[in-house]
C-alpha cells in the first residue's frame, strides 16, 4: 500500500521585518535633519509666497524711498543676497536628495529581502497544499476501492427478507 506523506512543518526563522523609515530616521545627524527640513520648506508654496513678498517689498520700498535707499534700483544687493541664497541652498536640497536616495536603496533592498521570505514561505504553502492534493487523491481513491468491495461483498451475501 502507498505511504502518504506530508513536508516536514515550515520554520519561519528569519529576523522580524524593520521600518527602514525608523532606522534611518534614528540615524540621522543634525546636518541631515536641516538639510531635509530645508529641501521640504524651500520647496513648498509657503515659502515661494513668502519670499516673493520680501522681494516685491524690498523693491517697493527702494523705489519709493519710503525708507532712505539701501539699495537701489537695479537692485545689486538684492541680487547678491539672492544668489547667495541659492549657493548654499543647492547644495543642501542636493544633500537631502542624496540622503533620500540612499534611503530608496534601502527600501529596495528590504522590499528584496522580504519578497524573498515570502517566496519562500509561498512555496512551502504549496508544496503543502501539494501534499494535501496527492492525500486527497489517494483517500479518494481508497474510498472508491473499499465501495467496490463493499459492493462486491453485499452481491455475494443472500438478502435475508423477514418472514412474513
Amino acid at each position: 500500500m502507498h505511504s502518504l506523506h506530508f513536508p516536514e512543518p515550515f520554520k519561519h526563522d528569519h529576523a522580524p521585518i524593520k521600518n527602514v523609515n525608523t532606522i534611518v530616521d534614528e540615524q540621522l545627524t543634525i546636518g541631515q535633519r536641516a538639510s531635509d527640513w530645508i529641501a521640504q520648506n524651500i520647496g513648498s508654496w509657503w515659502f515661494i509666497s513668502i519670499q516673493s513678498l520680501v522681494l516685491f517689498t524690498w523693491g517697493l520700498l527702494n523705489v519709493t524711498a519710503w525708507v532712505r535707499h539701501w539699495d537701489p534700483y537695479p537692485f545689486i544687493l538684492m541680487n547678491l543676497v539672492l544668489s547667495m541664497q541659492a549657493a548654499y541652498t543647492a547644495p543642501m536640497i542636493m544633500m537631502s536628495q542624496n540622503r533620500q536616495a540612499t534611503r530608496d536603496r534601502l527600501e529596495a533592498h528590504n522590499d528584496y529581502l522580504i519578497n524573498t521570505k515570502a517566496e519562500t514561505e509561498i512555496r512551502a504553502i504549496l508544496d503543502n497544499l501539494a501534499a494535501q492534493n496527492q492525500m486527497l487523491s489517494e483517500l479518494h481513491r481508497r474510498f472508491d476501492q473499499l465501495s467496490s468491495e463493499q459492493s462486491i461483498l453485499a452481491a455475494d451475501v443472500p438478502s435475508e427478507r423477514p418472514a412474513g
